[in-house]
């Protein structure tokens, strides 16, 4: 019939692809087979990420110091996850909405942004998404999340659905976020504090903990005032700039803590288990 216009052919959509959009505003769409990580070199966050007044929840930019640069999110669970992507040491890249899913589900041809793709250092690739746990006892979501993990898996990559954590894990995890920052404290104190740090022995800031060897420099000429809140900051920079869960960080955080370091190895997000590779414990 004249002036109707063609119907746009679906039949590419039969293979699964995948679109990726980069800084200097082009696309690109592969097929998801032939996905690489490479692929994800110089993109952006496929949706542009804005805040109106009266949205139901609040997006940003997160300062990220495993990727040097911020790092989106739309949501506070979504910042919540982010926090703990940040603070995993196993965790060494970091993508926001990074790229646009399109497949043939069915009868229909389906699409979905994933909120994360986190890059490990083992060498795999794990794609995030992000939704309150009560939102998951909904047929439709649970439907909407189930194929993107399917076609993540079968590509050979990692999947998650993530609800939350433990509120005291997150808190702390906010905190100690601060004194991962370059510049915090003087890189030399940091050494210097560390070098007096042993497996197995423990660690306050600002004072001496009785019968105990443990102490760090910054304990050792640490006082009132100034230059005890500096002690506290170097040992707190300890906690966390080379091993970022160095801590057992399930627990309230307090001048009444100290940190043990243990042999063992970290574990998973936001898993608090005595796998940690160190502990806080009521003095």
């Amino acid at each position: 019939m004249a002036g109707q216009r063609p119907r746009r052919s679906r039949s590419r959509h039969n293979t699964p692809t995948a679109s990726i959009r980069y800084v200097d505003g082009s696309t690109r769409e592969v097929p998801f087979d032939l996905l690489r990580l490479k692929d994800f070199d110089e993109s952006d966050p496929w949706r542009r990420v804005r805040s109106v007044h009266g949205m139901a929840h609040y997006s940003g930019d997160y300062a990220s110091a495993t990727t040097g640069g911020q790092v989106v999110y739309e949501s506070r669970l979504e910042l919540a996850r982010l926090l703990l992507a940040d603070f995993d040491p196993s965790v060494c890249g970091i993508y926001a909405q990074p790229l646009r899913m399109v497949a043939r589900i069915g009868e229909r041809v389906r699409s979905h942004v994933p909120d994360f793709l986190l890059v490990m250092r083992s060498g795999t690739v794990r794609v995030v998404n992000v939704k309150p746990a009560s939102r998951l006892q909904d047929p439709k979501v649970a439907q909407a999340l189930a194929w993107p993990g399917q076609l993540v898996e079968r590509h050979g990559w990692e999947y998650e659905v993530w609800s939350g954590a433990e509120p005291t894990l997150l808190e702390n995890i906010r905190f100690l976020a601060a004194y991962r920052r370059p510049g915090v404290v003087p890189a030399d104190e940091v050494e210097r504090a560390w070098q007096e740090v042993v497996d197995g022995e423990e660690v306050r800031a600002g004072r001496v903990v009785p019968g105990r060897r443990g102490w760090c420099s910054a304990d050792r000429r640490g006082c009132v005032g100034c230059q005890g809140r500096r002690a506290a900051q170097t040992v707190r920079s300890v906690r966390t700039a080379r091993s970022p869960r160095r801590a057992m960080l399930c627990g309230p955080l307090s001048s009444r803590r100290a940190s043990r370091a243990a042999r063992s190895s970290a574990s998973s997000p936001g898993a608090a288990t005595p796998r940690m590779r160190s502990r806080l414990r009521r003095a």
